[in-house]
């Protein structure tokens, strides 16, 4: 154990396994990155104490470690099906751990427990790119999953989501300044450089400032760039 240095860690038994002993862990490799999996039910209306509790995990394990943030994914899930209003909180900031600590937070719409043959949480799969519209746009870290990317046909438009990030400086810190939350309508502003939207409403109204152009679009999702 002196020696080792881990490009990664992944923390998968965060239920079973005290905090202390993955802040250890950390300590003696050194990683790169870490992430923990903490995945606990989320019932509608208690999304607060859900992030308040990845939050204390993330600061029991030293503050350097990330967990996944599954308070996003089970609102996300929820919002796409006519409830949008969700991704905003009393605060008008996004309701999952992005909205309370970005830089630890590792967003994501499934991976191998919810999706893939397991399915236990899956996203709607007609939905799923109206999901990496919003995280790959939003605060946060944001995963792909590689169902996704490489067996459901989306990789180009997942790449383009990726490339507006990347050209537009789009960081874990962010700032997402939500313009419209409704029921059918999400939109939001990150750093006064990109607007996304979510929803099958088209009527967006002046919401998109003249001097921005649209950057890439597809099935109830659209992002615009300064130009």
């Amino acid at each position: 154990m002196h020696e080792l240095h881990a490009y990664a860690w992944h923390y998968t038994s965060t239920l079973f396994i005290h905090v202390s002993l993955h802040h250890s862990l950390n300590n003696r490799t050194s990683p790169d990155f870490a992430v923990g999996e903490k995945w606990e039910q989320l019932n509608e209306g208690k999304e607060d104490l859900l992030r308040a509790d990845l939050k204390d995990w993330i600061e029991a394990a030293g503050g350097v470690v990330a967990v996944f943030d599954f308070t996003t994914k089970g609102i996300l899930n929820d919002a796409v099906q006519g409830k949008l209003w969700r991704l905003k909180d009393s605060n008008g900031k996004p309701p999952g751990l992005i909205g309370l600590l970005p830089q630890n937070a590792v967003s994501f719409i499934d991976n191998h427990d919810t999706g893939s043959t397991k399915n236990q949480w899956p996203f709607l799969a007609d939905k799923i790119m109206q999901g990496y519209a919003y995280i790959l746009t939003h605060p946060g870290i944001p995963s792909i999953f590689c169902d996704h990317f490489f067996d459901c046909g989306l990789e180009d438009e997942i790449n383009k989501l990726v490339e507006i990030r990347n050209r537009n400086g789009i960081q874990s810190t962010s700032t997402a300044n939500i313009v419209a939350s409704e029921s059918e309508l999400y939109m939001a502003a990150i750093d006064g450089k990109i607007i996304m939207k979510i929803g099958p409403k088209m009527d967006l109204g002046n919401l998109v400032p003249s001097n921005y152009q649209l950057a890439t679009s597809g099935n109830n999702y659209a992002v615009w760039e300064k130009k």
